[in-house]
């Protein structure tokens, strides 16, 4: 480390630099911007020296890849032992279309599956239900019953392959139709490995997909989390998921802090529940956004890793290393994506996938170049796929542990970062009383999240518009004509087929079982038991998704948000 003498040298000298060289020589020509900012408007200096990073205690701050506080990383040897999990978003029209994709994406090399569902089945509806009408298929794949969990993975060793399910207010169901999927076929559940989504405080904050209310949502999260605990120890429940809020237009920092305060609520209510947390607390995961501005993206990942670390090691007490390891997902950021010239997308998602193994996520998703037009086609996929092997296998990017380390400019930011999240952090404890459960669950109610991202989204849109922040194709460099590509179509007979399958199902089950099974369920939530169990003897029967969550929205009743623009 640099003495006091050092540093005020490196001072000294900087300033000399700046006097004598660079400012005669940007008052010839001047610069390209009055301001220089990342995406998320954090302004960046145009030099960066060891000055900058004066305060930076190496063991404390960084340490070793695999060693707390784990800024460099969560395993020793990070991708020169195995590379990230590549997965790619699949799921379109029934169980059998989304099916033949997954065997496609893996016989072309992807490492991990990653199911998207259609709106009904996201919001916990079955295709026969009248709301569901033209949307059966349309954005990812239904699901009613069991038997299509049994379809979509036909063929598929599910004790071999790792698969993520994105969906939330129905999260518990298609988890516990997945644990009955490998007791049917005799897969041991300790071996099915694989994470839900089933982030509801973030759907509250940001993406918006509820059927109950807040604490009770929150009380079937932690439902997952315990019977994970129990039953599937390579599943995770959760991935507390910063993406949706990064989409609805936050900062990166207001993206890191909301998500880790809501990693924390989960916590707190588990344990609240009487749970370890070294009991628990290893199968959380993380899910984030990777945007533009790649330095910004290096930093929020690092500083993600430290406060995890920091806040579950003094806040809640864990002792296992486990526990204090952030290990996250990362999916390049949709909101990026233009219709305008498509093809530039690839880059743009070079770009961002790039930012995410500099910055040591655990897996990626790297999105589609015609994504902002439909549900990615054949073609668009592949090259998204050979976008991760190209970054893994020719780069050199995944040969060093944390590459931008030790960078005055990474350094400094993920210092800056760190410290602005802290701030938002203590201030939604503050809301709570000291407790971040309870502060997190104030600021849904109170409209707080909802006001600081739409504060945060107008500023970037106004920015856009002013042409202060480049979009190119958009607001500069555009051409003239139809650059769309050949895009994806579901075709209309998808609900027809969905539709006939279900009624098949309804023919063919025992209906004495499915009343026996709901009038369980309904017991069960009455007497404020886990309902993890009683789930999967239900889905066992083939009891519909849409029964199981009508149940729900009975007992625990329905959410209207009532949150003005102020």
């Amino acid at each position: 480390m640099y003495d006091e003498d050092d540093l005020a040298s490196i001072r000294e000298a900087r300033d000399e630099w700046e006097s004598e060289t660079r400012d005669p020589f940007v008052e010839k020509g001047g610069e390209r911007k009055d301001r220089f900012a990342t995406v998320s408007n954090h302004g960046v200096e145009d030099l960066y020296t060891p000055a900058d990073v004066a305060d930076l205690d190496y063991e404390s701050d960084l340490g070793f890849p695999g060693k707390p506080p784990y800024t460099r990383g969560v395993y020793p040897t990070m991708y020169r032992g195995r590379t990230w999990t590549m997965r790619q978003f699949a799921g379109f029209g029934t169980a059998t279309e989304t099916n033949e994709r997954f065997h496609y994406l893996i016989e072309n090399g992807q490492t991990g599956l990653s199911t998207a569902f259609d709106m009904p089945s996201l919001m916990g509806k079955d295709s026969d239900d009248p709301l569901s009408d033209g949307e059966v298929g349309k954005e990812g794949v239904a699901v009613d019953t069991l038997r299509d969990m049994e379809v979509l993975f036909d063929g598929i060793d599910i004790g071999e392959v790792t698969t993520s399910f994105t969906i939330n207010p129905s999260a518990p169901v298609v988890f516990a139709m997945y644990v009955a999927l490998a007791d049917n076929r005799g897969v041991p559940r300790e071996r099915i490995g694989g994470t839900f989504q089933n982030d509801m405080l973030k759907e509250f904050i940001a993406q918006k997909e509820w059927v109950i209310p807040p604490e009770s949502s929150l009380k079937l999260v932690t439902d997952t989390v315990e019977f994970a605990a129990e039953e599937t120890p390579r599943i995770r429940p959760i991935s507390v998921s910063g993406y949706h809020i990064r989409e609805a237009g936050s900062t990166a920092v207001q993206e890191l802090a909301f998500t880790l305060a809501d990693g924390f609520a989960y916590v707190e209510d588990a344990v609240d529940r009487g749970l370890d947390v070294d009991e628990f607390a290893p199968q959380l995961s993380f899910f984030f956004n990777s945007h533009n501005s790649i330095f910004e993206e290096v930093a929020k990942f690092r500083a993600a890793r430290r406060i995890y670390h920091d806040v579950m090691s003094e806040w809640y007490d864990a002792e296992d290393e486990r526990s204090t390891q952030l290990k996250f997902h990362t999916q390049t950021a949709g909101q990026s994506l233009t219709a305008q010239q498509p093809l530039n997308n690839i880059v743009r998602v070079t770009i961002q996938a790039l930012a995410g193994v500099l910055g040591g996520t655990q897996s990626l998703h790297t999105n589609s170049f015609d994504e902002a037009l439909a549900l990615p086609s054949e073609e668009a996929v592949t090259v998204a796929l050979r976008t991760q092997q190209i970054i893994a296998e020719e780069s050199g990017a995944a040969d060093v542990i944390d590459p931008l380390g030790g960078s005055y400019f990474v350094e400094t930011l993920t210092d800056e970062i760190e410290a602005e999240a802290m701030a938002y952090i203590e201030e939604i404890r503050e809301m709570g009383d000291g407790s971040v459960r309870d502060g997190v669950l104030a600021g849904i109610d109170e409209g707080y999240y909802h006001r600081e991202i739409s504060e945060a989204s107008y500023e970037y849109q106004s920015r856009v518009e002013d042409g202060e922040e480049v979009v190119v194709g958009v607001n500069k460099y555009d051409t003239e004509g139809d650059t769309r590509p050949d895009l994806l179509h579901v075709e209309d007979e998808v609900q027809d087929r969905q539709l006939a399958r279900l009624e098949s199902v309804k023919d063919d089950r025992d209906d004495a079982a499915v009343e026996a099974a709901l009038s369980d369920l309904r017991e069960t939530v009455r007497d404020g038991d886990n309902v993890m169990p009683v789930l999967v003897d239900a889905v066992k029967e083939y009891v519909t998704m849409g029964e199981i969550m009508d149940v729900f929205a009975e007992e625990y009743g329905t959410y209207r948000e009532t949150i003005g623009v102020m």
